[in-house]
């Protein structure tokens, strides 16, 4: 249960509002810290199962607190609590190991809410928010195959496959790169396996969308 809880922020007139909602809806606030650096430190001397946190603070900002967290309290959840609504922070957040991204523009009983679900082992987070953290870490999953799928490929294959795009024959490709051309046809077909593509003409359309052909 997320009970005890620390809550972080450098506008002590912003903190004193949640700790009042929080201890209304029954809630123990074991503590308060206006930076990142205190953070850490009253989360190691307290011990709390939950801490609310500021991202923008002064010393030591909120994400830097969370990693540092993390590493040293991971069985301690952190719901980042910001005005910031940017898309990298959120994503940023996720990744670190943040529990829940909550805006500070939220009604206090979506707020509690949110904070309930987290009790039941659900992330504190709206359901904009996760279809943005979905879409960013689909596009990142995208992003590491295309490195995947190049790396597989040598600089020669790569160079055959430039040829292959500008259109040339077997045997223009032997005579540009000096080789044989069965040894030029041994070359596309390691290419067609790495790219899982059945012809020429899907693996260089593969190559294209995946930047595979951006190597010089």
């Amino acid at each position: 249960m997320t009970k005890r809880v620390l809550v972080v922020d450098d506008h002590s007139l912003f903190r004193d509002g949640i700790v009042s909602l929080l201890e209304a809806a029954g809630f123990t606030v074991v503590g308060q810290a206006g930076d990142g650096r205190e953070a850490v430190a009253l989360t190691k001397s307290l011990r709390p199962s939950l801490v609310l946190m500021d991202l923008h603070m002064p010393i030591m900002n909120g994400l830097e607190a969370l990693k540092q967290i993390r590493e040293e309290a991971p069985e301690i959840k952190v719901v980042m609590l910001t005005v910031s609504d940017d898309e990298s922070n959120l994503i940023e957040s996720i990744i670190a190991g943040a529990e829940g991204y909550l805006l500070k523009h939220l009604n206090s009983q979506a707020f509690l809410k949110a904070l309930e679900g987290l009790q039941r082992g659900e992330v504190a987070i709206t359901r904009a928010a996760a279809t943005k953290v979905a879409k960013s870490l689909a596009e990142i999953s995208r992003q590491k195959s295309k490195q995947e799928a190049g790396a597989v490929l040598s600089d020669r294959e790569v160079a055959i496959l430039h040829l292959v795009a500008d259109g040339l024959s077997n045997y223009e490709i032997s005579q540009r790169v000096s080789l044989s051309e069965n040894t030029v046809k041994y070359h596309l077909k390691n290419i067609l396996q790495k790219l899982n593509a059945h012809n020429r003409t899907e693996a260089v359309t593969f190559a294209m969308r995946n930047g595979l052909l951006d190597k010089p």
